[in-house]
């Protein structure tokens, strides 16, 4: 490791992935993959006419009212029985045997490479409605995908109806974005039929990748959260744990990335939904009325209240399988689509009325119409709390309606449910449970408390102050006024129990409450996922450490250092090696003999001594530079912009933010072409080739990040066609940055660029993914980036910048003392000079951007920007001098990932917070 920032080398090895002390095609935007060479009832925006009859009663019926609800085969309701659910004792409807016989007839051989063929073309006729002569490579694509999917039922229905007998203790994870990508090529995958597909669809007329080009990858998620969540859900499926996933279903995604003439981000839908989504299956029977508004009456002598009134709404359910890799079992992820209960008012309609008789239908659409509305405005936090009650509120009713089957007393929820909150935005989950079990349950508030407590648990993503979700307490009370009474109830116990353990310590009392005082006041998400927890978890062990120091030292100080654990992120190994790379899987199958790896990842340890072996290195180059070529001439023909694959591949693919830092990139980028101007032409024969490639989205209303993106694309167009540079600098701006991409940029990337200021970043996993393809790493002591440089060695990685320790003294000098620029970092002024002078376009353009380093520069920008370059260039000269030492840096570090498996990730959370055993469905063929 090579670390060129203040201070001592700052990293440790004494530690685990998981501690209780913390210390854990034809365009862009569808890219040619080829791999293979309180308001009452008269509220005036009611989604329905309210029945005033009707005010009062719940809008749930009390369970012991609840009729029996019969879906036999997909584990989701059963007729209620006491106990363990028994299959076998009697056929729930029908003939026995005609229903047996059916279902055989229905199995598949997996081998069959005809029956493949025949099951598409089966859908081609049956489900499109099309015939050989008509149809085209959608269509294909669509029968193919129809085709898998019958095979995941299969499966999906096996392991639910395993499940509802065996009745284990299931995990429920709630992520508001599933980025899930793509799923035709990870589901062959995993059902171990890739080449049978591939050969089937040929003799058919198609070309596998062909079909593989035409999916569009679904619009549930954005960054890393998503992405996390997606990778999770693969690993409980292989590993065999029961869990499900639950989300809301975006009918546009976050949006659409557009380029403009003059490089600024442009939004637009994303209509990923238009061809409709052949792998999710829509229940409508299975849908759950939300409320919003309306007013709380209490019940005397009772913890219990009464909410009614205001509007109504439906939540329905969507299914998406998930199959695990090289079992049997096949996991689910629900998502909810927000549905009015009335959608046409035909009164209006028949007076004319047009607009407002489907004005209720469009409002209630709207809740989930985008991932992440805009909350720069009154309406878009409006929309944002709507889409998050909507989401936990059906969640939950549908696991409560699956644990009432067991007939067991809710002091035994605990016991079968596990509720894992990914981030803040589920934590409405808390008052919605205490409210179900008060309100429609008729639990004692303390009862309902002791369960709750035992049910969820919290991951947190930031250790930045300012990105913990609160929400204003006249909005939230007004669209949900019953949960605001919990809360206030919550906090008021949390307050007494502070204060009886600090009497008098008001300081402390205004710093740990979940009300924030203040005008206007606020309800802290983050502290009330804290409080309705059993266990609280970071991401990275820097993270955890960071987290317990800081932002949460008085909640350590309160639950003691257990209640806070560590679990590192992790990634999938089957789609980012084996479906992104198959050539680099291939040949690590083929050197260890068998496929053990992709399940038991930590096993490419054995292959650390191929790093020292010729043919090995030259296989592993080769790989290599055919992954960088598919992505050059993805770059040539959609964006005419030329690579040399012999040159240095820097990434640095997110979502674009100030504290990631994009703008250390660009302002290395610019400062080595200003170098590469003023150097003679023999002088230039020195400089090692760099491509500095970016992707990433900005948030619609976040201005300054937006900025950003212009700058890389204006940089982009002069370095691009200077001749002066030539090969020796590109720039390339990757528009609309989804899985699909990152699966042709991970494998082609030789630096692996993540420069955060230190302490910002919670974990990283782009770091990961593309160190497990063999990507240096060129980044600062951050996140998970402490763990891959200590596993993959110390001369693996180049690090740089002010430690975490150092950041706020740092900021405090920038704020209180400031010295100019150009004695901060003389190299970072030129820079400047550069953008302000036009060279980039109108100077004045970027004042806004420049300033957030002129005035402070919260995140050390100028700071770093000296010990980057220094990094930047021992990188070079290794690179440059000595590729057989790169390229065994480059096998070091993919060999040494094994740590960093979602599987590993997922059994640390199994075993330590959730408390879940494996469910495995059985194979009759082992």
């Amino acid at each position: 490791m090579v670390y060129t920032g203040p201070g001592d080398a700052p990293l440790s090895r004494s530690r685990s992935r998981s501690s209780s002390h913390g210390s854990r095609t034809p365009n862009l935007h569808q890219p040619n993959l080829s791999r293979r060479s309180s308001l009452s009832a008269g509220h005036p925006h009611s989604l329905k006419q309210i029945d005033t009859s009707q005010i009062g009663v719940p809008i749930v019926t009390p369970r012991k009212e609840r009729p029996g609800h019969v879906r036999s085969l997909t584990g989701s309701y059963f007729p209620a029985q006491k106990g363990v659910v028994s299959m076998e004792d009697e056929w729930p409807i029908g003939d026995e045997t005609t229903w047996k016989k059916a279902l055989k007839a229905m199995e598949f051989d997996h081998e069959d490479e005809q029956e493949v063929a025949n099951t598409v073309v089966r859908h081609v006729t049956t489900s499109l409605a099309r015939q050989a002569y008509n149809i085209d490579t959608v269509a294909a694509y669509q029968a193919t995908a129809l085709s898998v999917r019958d095979r995941l039922l299969e499966r999906w229905n096996e392991t639910a109806l395993h499940h509802t007998k065996k009745a284990p203790k299931r995990i429920y994870y709630f992520s508001i974005e599933w980025l899930i990508g793509r799923s035709l090529d990870n589901a062959v995958l995993n059902l171990g039929m890739r080449n049978t597909y591939e050969s089937s669809t040929q003799k058919l007329g198609f070309n596998f990748e062909d079909l593989l080009n035409e999916e569009r990858d679904a619009g549930l998620g954005n960054g890393g959260l998503g992405r996390l969540a997606a990778c999770y859900i693969d690993s409980m499926a292989t590993l065999n744990i029961p869990g499900w996933g639950y989300g809301l279903r975006y009918n546009y995604g976050i949006f659409k990335q557009l380029i403009s003439s003059t490089g600024e981000q442009l939004e637009a839908p994303d209509p990923w939904l238009d061809r409709e989504n052949p792998w999710e299956i829509g229940r409508l029977d299975v849908a759950y009325p939300i409320r919003f508004y309306g007013r709380v009456e209490s019940v005397p002598n009772s913890d219990k209240a009464v909410w009614s009134g205001g509007m109504e709404c439906l939540a329905v359910a969507y299914d998406t399988p998930i199959p695990g890799f090289n079992t049997k079992n096949c996991a689910n992820i629900r998502l909810w689509s927000a549905k009015p209960v009335q959608g046409f008012d035909l009164n209006s309609f028949n007076a004319g009325n047009y607009e407002a008789s489907v004005a209720a239908s469009s409002e209630v659409q709207n809740i989930t119409r985008v991932l992440y509305p805009n909350d720069n405005m009154y309406a878009g936090k409006k929309l944002r709390i709507m889409q998050q009650y909507l989401w936990v509120s059906a969640s939950l009713q549908d696991i409560l309606r699956r644990f009432t089957k067991l007939d067991l007393p809710w002091t035994d929820l605990p016991d079968y449910v596990c509720i894992q909150m990914n981030d803040t935005h589920p934590t409405l989950a808390i008052p919605e449970l205490m409210r179900i079990l008060i309100d429609e349950e008729e639990l004692d508030y303390n009862t309902a408390w002791g369960i709750t407590t035992k049910v969820f648990a919290y991951t947190n993503h930031t250790v930045l102050p300012e990105a913990l979700e609160r929400w204003q307490i006249d909005l939230f009370e007004s669209l949900l006024p019953r949960h605001l009474q919990i809360i206030y109830r919550i906090n008021y116990d949390f307050m007494q129990a502070v204060a009886k353990r600090w009497p008098g310590d008001m300081d402390r009392m205004r710093r740990m409450s979940i009300i924030e005082e203040g005008t206007p006041k606020y309800v802290r998400m983050a502290y009330l996922a804290i409080v309705g927890s059993f266990k609280v978890n970071g991401v990275a062990e820097l993270h955890s450490q960071l987290l317990q120091s800081t932002i949460f030292r008085d909640f350590v100080e309160f639950k003691g250092r257990d209640f806070f654990t560590n679990v590192t992120n992790g990634i999938t190994p089957r789609r980012w090696l084996l479906q992104c790379n198959p050539q680099l899987a291939a040949l690590i199958t083929h050197t260890i003999g068998n496929d053990h790896w992709l399940t038991h990842l930590k096993t490419l340890k054995n292959l650390l001594p191929m790093s020292e072996n010729e043919e090995f290195r030259k296989a592993f180059t080769s790989i290599k530079l055919e992954n960088k070529q598919r992505l050059a001439d993805l770059v040539e023909s959609e964006l005419g912009i030329t690579l040399d694959i012999d040159s240095l591949f820097l990434t640095q693919i997110k979502r674009l933010h100030e504290y990631k830092r994009q703008t250390l990139n660009l302002f290395g980028v610019i400062y080595r072409y200003l170098r590469i101007k003023q150097a003679s032409p023999e002088d230039r024969k020195k400089f090692t080739k760099h491509t500095a490639i970016f992707a990433g989205k900005a948030a619609p209303g976040y201005y300054v990040a937006k900025l950003v993106i212009r700058l890389i694309n204006n940089v982009a167009r002069v370095v691009n066609n200077d001749p002066d540079v030539g090969n020796l600098l590109k720039v390339v701006f990757i528009p609309d940055y989804s899985v699909s991409i990152a699966e042709v940029l991970v494998p082609a990337s030789d630096v692996s660029v993540q420069i955060s200021t230190a302490g910002t970043e919670a974990s990283g996993t782009s770091n990961m993914k593309l160190a497990l393809n063999g990507a240096l790493l060129l980044g600062t002591v951050d996140g998970a980036n402490v763990e891959i440089a200590e596993d993959a060695g110390e001369d693996q990685s180049f690090l740089f910048g002010h430690l975490a320790e150092q950041v706020e003294g740092v900021r405090f000098t920038n704020s209180y003392q400031p010295t100019p620029l150009e004695q901060r970092s003389p190299e970072l002024a030129q820079v400047f000079k550069a953008i302000e002078s036009g060279t980039f376009g109108e100077g004045n353009t970027y004042e806004s951007l420049l300033k957030t380093v002129y005035e402070h520069d919260y995140y050390l920008v100028s700071n770093d920007f000296g010990s980057y370059l220094q990094a930047e260039k021992l990188m070079d000269e290794c690179y440059l001098n000595n590729r057989t030492e790169w390229t065994k840096k480059s096998i070091l570090t993919a060999f040494n990932m094994g740590d960093f498996s979602s599987d590993r990730s997922v059994q640390d959370y199994a075993d330590g917070i959730w408390s879940v055993e494996p469910c495995e469905v059985p194979n009759p063929d082992n």
